[in-house]
């Protein structure tokens, strides 16, 4: 993309993006100088989080081929992330054809990039929006258009919540959208925690805090601080674990599981 393209997309390349640090952490080249050097200042407090980004990547295939299997036919991906070799829509379609997927993002390049890599088939959308305003995203036409809210669907949380402070109350955003999801819907969510890296927890999320622009606030959760977001539904076996102990294709970790500090869950709502 050209600056002037960058430019009249409205991508800013003067402050790091979260979506374009995490295709640097995977060896991807869609990134910027200060994507890197933020990514790069998130690695020197933490070199695992390379390992942890392609654990979680694993996940993700693991969890999608799980949802499948239990008859999920539409998912709708909130905080898609930059186009890869393991995009939902390929991933699930390869094993149910006709399955839809509406990709939500917010980020201008993301958006760029997914509309045109992603949004170009017969039940795939691309739809500009985020966790915080459930509200408008339920009601957007494009979502709404690919998504039959009279069954059962897939909500995916992949890494999204552990940037939201707890001031922002992103468990309510959470309730809202498990609300208006029929019963037999499934929401998996991924989330960092620092169990097991406590002195890890305060210079990561300044990086990010710096990221934004904003006052320290916020903070690092832990698996107890997590749990509320699944309040409401059924947690498939094994529960909220870290990342290599959910249903792994091996039974063999070749390291401990809590040096992939990722806590990920999967939930079923039963009820209305």
């Amino acid at each position: 993309m050209s600056d002037e393209a960058r430019r009249l997309a409205g991508v800013d390349t003067s402050t790091p993006n979260l979506a374009r640090m995490h295709d640097y952490f995977l060896g991807g080249k869609d990134n910027f100088a200060v994507d890197r050097e933020a990514a790069e200042a998130v690695l020197a407090v933490a070199p695992e989080v390379r390992v942890m980004a392609r654990e979680h990547q694993a996940f993700n295939l693991r969890a999608l081929r799980f949802l499948v299997e239990q008859g999920i036919t539409q998912f709708i991906n909130l905080g898609t992330g930059l186009p890869n070799e393991f995009n939902t829509h390929e991933l699930v379609q390869a094993q149910a054809p006709g399955t839809h997927v509406a990709y939500v993002e917010n980020d201008p390049v993301t958006l760029v990039h997914g509309r045109a890599l992603l949004a170009r088939g017969p039940g795939t959308a691309m739809v500009k929006g985020d966790v915080m305003h459930p509200g408008e995203l339920l009601a957007d036409p494009g979502l709404r258009e690919i998504i039959d809210f009279d069954r059962p669907v897939g909500l995916l949380l992949f890494g999204v919540l552990q940037y939201i402070p707890d001031k922002s109350d992103p468990f309510r955003r959470v309730a809202e959208l498990r609300a208006a999801l029929p019963a037999g819907s499934y929401i998996v969510i991924t989330h960092v925690v620092f169990d097991a890296r406590p002195e890890a927890a305060e210079p990561i999320v300044d990086v990010y805090r710096k990221m934004r622009g904003g006052p320290a606030e916020g903070g690092a959760r832990t698996r107890e601080d997590i749990l509320p977001f699944f309040d409401g539904l059924d947690l498939v076996d094994p529960g909220v674990v870290y990342v290599r102990e959910w249903r792994p294709d091996s039974p063999f970790l070749q390291e401990r599981p809590e040096k992939a500090w990722v806590m990920v869950g999967v939930g079923r709502k039963t009820g209305p």
